[in-house]
């Protein structure tokens, strides 16, 4: 079967586990691997003879065989790669929180229109954990605010996470409003250094309008049997329960373990978020309607 080819810029942690999941992919293959220094995700990709560089983006630019890029390095670099990779005609998946073109979740907002556009912003760790749920719950009572805790292990937030923390409460709160559909929203973000590590957790409480218990329970269970279909570690550990008008869902996500500990849930679901978006993009370009 013909693949579309792919590279990743910025073969951190979060761009080497990317070149593991993809390898699996029937419709992607790695082809290039962008860096700005010689690194373990360079040889890495170098042993699964891949081609790399270690001069930044205006290597990638004189490709012409490249169709999909994921770009995890940082909010501020990625505003320097975006008009240069949509200018190159590259559709673009951005795992950073520069947030340059519209969100998306796929359990929740991926649909042919939306692959219309040359560069996506998978939002945040935290909000491919928690916009399906918020999403799912207003659908059923109507969120009127939505507020979500984020606690990961402190060893799975390398430096990109830890410098852009603003940048990761600020995009994951749009989110929950423009994709979750609440009203309004607030994130917070914990770096647990418990030993053994913990895995990710994400706490959300909602405000509903719509107090329907039963409604609201039926909906969450369905996204949630959505996103076990690309994140199989995606699990309660708290189903939804109701006080008043305050609904609360406890979420746990473990990590495939590709290249990560499976205790980095907070990155795996990113990652695995990425390649559902760019396996839906593949499928359209080498015929066939999203599905």
């Amino acid at each position: 079967m013909k693949k579309l080819k792919a590279a990743i810029i910025g073969p951190g942690n979060i761009g080497t586990d990317l070149l593991k999941k993809i390898e699996r992919s029937p419709y992607l293959e790695v082809d290039y691997v962008v860096g700005i220094q010689d690194s373990e995700g360079i040889q890495i990709a170098k042993e699964h003879g891949i081609e790399t560089t270690t001069n930044g983006i205006q290597d990638l630019m004189k490709r012409e065989d490249i169709q999909i890029a994921f770009d995890s390095t940082g909010a501020k670099p990625h505003l320097t790669h975006a008009p240069l990779l949509i200018e190159r005609g590259i559709f673009t998946l951005d795992l950073t929180p520069a947030a340059v073109g519209p969100y998306v979740v796929p359990s929740v907002n991926l649909n042919d229109d939306l692959l219309k556009e040359m560069n996506l912003n998978m939002v945040t760790c935290g909000g491919q954990a928690t916009v399906p749920i918020v999403a799912a719950i207003n659908e059923a009572a109507d969120v009127e605010y939505a507020e979500v805790i984020s606690s990961i292990s402190s060893k799975s937030a390398g430096p990109g996470t830890r410098k852009n923390i603003d940048e990761f409460t600020e995009t994951t709160k749009h989110a929950l409003e423009k994709v979750g559909g609440a009203d309004q929203a607030k994130v917070m973000i914990v770096l647990n250094p418990a030993e053994p590590p913990i895995y990710m957790r994400n706490t959300i409480y909602a405000k509903v309008k719509q107090p329907d218990l039963a409604k609201i329970k039926k909906s969450v269970d369905e996204m949630l049997e959505r996103i076990k279909k690309y994140v199989p570690g995606y699990t309660y550990l708290l189903s939804p329960i109701m006080k008043d008008d305050i609904v609360t869902v406890m979420i746990q996500v473990e990590g495939l373990g590709d290249f990560l500990p499976k205790y980095a849930g907070n990155l795996d679901i990113i990652n695995c978020a990425a390649v559902e978006v760019a396996e839906a993009y593949a499928k359209k370009v080498l015929g066939g309607d999203l599905k």
